[in-house]
Order: structure tokens, then sequence, then C-alpha cells
């Protein structure tokens, strides 16, 4: 794992049941392949899966070898996904630890600490 986390600390993963990053690593680490930026490490919640799937990005329907995203699993969004859902108050918690440095260039940093959980933090229903 590399990269810097919003905090300017080493970036910690974000999950691994079910394994999330862009590279499947566990880790919303920048990818220069990766032109969604799926640098934004979220403790989904139930509100914010129906916000998604209304918005066409259907994260709770299993597909392939892929479970779909239950509440409280933590998953490498988009930081434009995630600021979308800011504007429109269905932002779910994130862990900022485990956000990539490279969010702040869509997401300040005080909108992000509002949405703060600990990285031990119980999920969210």
């Amino acid at each position: 794992m590399s990269g810097r986390n919003v905090l300017g600390g080493e970036l910690v993963v974000c999950g691994t049941d079910p394994l999330t990053g862009w590279t499947r690593t566990g880790c919303c680490a920048f990818h220069p392949a990766d032109l969604g930026q799926h640098v934004v490490c979220a403790v989904v919640t139930e509100r914010f899966l129906r916000y998604t799937a209304s918005q066409g990005n259907d994260l709770s329907t299993p597909r392939g070898g892929f479970r779909g995203l239950r509440p409280g699993d933590r998953w490498c969004l988009c930081a434009s996904r995630w600021q979308q859902a800011y504007v429109d108050g269905m932002a779910p918690p994130v862990v900022l630890e485990a956000c990539d440095e490279r969010a702040l260039a869509i997401v300040a940093l005080d909108v992000l600490r509002e949405h703060a959980v600990a990285p031990d933090a119980a999920p969210e229903p």
C-alpha cells in the first residue's frame, strides 16, 4: 500500500470484506488508470445504497463474483460521487485515514471531517 491520506499520514486499508479499491487491494489509493478516482473510503449505509442506485449506480445487487454491498461495508467511492451525495444530503460516513489525499481535489477536508468516523467504528445501519 502506498500514498498519503487526507490528514497527511500513511494511507490505511479501507475494507477487505468485500475487497475494495481500484486494484482490489483493500486500499483507496489513487491509480492513474482509475478515471473515477475511487479514493474516498466510505462506510455505506442503506440510505446511501438506495440513493446511489437511484442515480444509476446500483452497488447492492450481486453481479458475477461481487456479492453486492450491505450497510456497514467499507467501500472506495469515486470522489465525485461522494461529493454529489454530500450536495444531495445523502453522503455516507468516511474513514479519513483511508481516504487518499487526491480526494481533496474534489472534496474539501472540512466536509470530509463532518462525516468522519473512527477507523474501528461500528457500522451504521
